[in-house]
């Protein structure tokens, strides 16, 4: 799959399209602060341009990978989410970022729900996330996926919890999926305001 053959998805507010030059900037803005602390980071500047190329590449190597997700009223980019495999991960992961100054607006729910339905309908019979337990906004999003905390898959290093996703059927006008889609939809409702902590 060529990188101009990345598929676009699109949902009530987001529109997720492949990683682009241009988008850059707000990657390495996120990925060289605190809010990488649970994934490596921070980096430096030349550890976030490797990690961006990679993003990009991904694409090439593997026939999938992570989405830019963009704002469909502004075009402005929110994050990135979709399936990620590099070299020594032992299965397909759903992963999500979203950038520190729009968290907590349900965007990541709403982007890796329409991700990892995307990979669903095109063959993908499960997938996992490897999370930083102390990472607990992650943790919570994946429960509410409906991510299971397996603790006898193989995690990527010592200090992940591998979370397991639900398999299709799992997922096919069920409890499960309804419950996603209302709660995507309340964040889509612009009188929305989540009380608590803020959820991505």
């Amino acid at each position: 799959m060529g990188h101009r053959d990345i598929p676009v998805l699109e949902t009530e507010r987001l529109v997720l399209k492949g990683p682009e030059p241009q988008d850059y900037p707000n990657f390495k803005a996120t990925f060289t602060s605190f809010r990488a602390r649970y994934m490596g980071g921070p980096l430096n500047p030349y550890e976030a341009w490797m990690l961006y190329a990679a993003e990009i590449g991904h694409w090439e190597i593997r026939g999938f990978g992570m989405w830019m997700i963009h704002d469909k009223e502004t075009d402005a980019t929110l994050g990135m989410a979709g399936g990620w495999q590099p070299a020594m991960w032992p299965e397909r992961e759903l992963a999500w970022i979203i950038w520190p100054e729009v968290a907590g607006k349900g965007y990541a729910l709403e982007a890796v729900d329409a991700a990892r339905r995307y990979f669903y309908n095109s063959g993908w019979e499960g997938a996992v996330s490897y999370l930083d337990p102390y990472n607990l906004d992650s943790v919570r999003l994946a429960e509410r996926l409906g991510c299971v905390k397996d603790k006898e898959a193989k995690s990527i290093g010592d200090d992940d919890a591998v979370y397991r996703h639900p398999a299709p059927a799992a997922l096919n006008d069920t409890q499960l999926s309804h419950g996603i889609a209302m709660e995507v939809s309340h964040y889509q409702d612009p009188a929305f305001k989540p009380k608590g902590f803020a959820l991505d």
